[in-house]
């Protein structure tokens, strides 16, 4: 993995709720947002430092909002909902 923002602790947490990921698309960038459509049918705007660095529109994402992380690709990253 690349160096990421996720603290030890938001991993911990995450590995504790594995259930908790949602899987979604990237529907719009922005430079402090992402906007996604999950497969649930939600949709759902994410504050990620750098998000239009990070991610494009159509990229897959998974998002734990209970740890608060973002992964796309092999990029893990902080993502709070907006």
């Amino acid at each position: 993995m690349s160096r990421t923002t996720v603290l030890p602790i938001q991993r911990v947490m995450a590995d504790a709720t594995p259930k908790a990921w949602r899987d979604g698309i990237v529907v719009e960038t922005r430079p402090a947002d992402l906007v996604v459509a999950f497969l649930d049918g939600a949709v759902t705007q994410l504050r990620v430092a750098d998000a239009d660095a990070l991610a494009s529109v159509g990229d897959p994402v998974a998002h734990h909002p209970v740890a608060e992380i973002l992964s796309v690709g092999e990029r893990t990253t902080t993502a709070r909902v907006a």
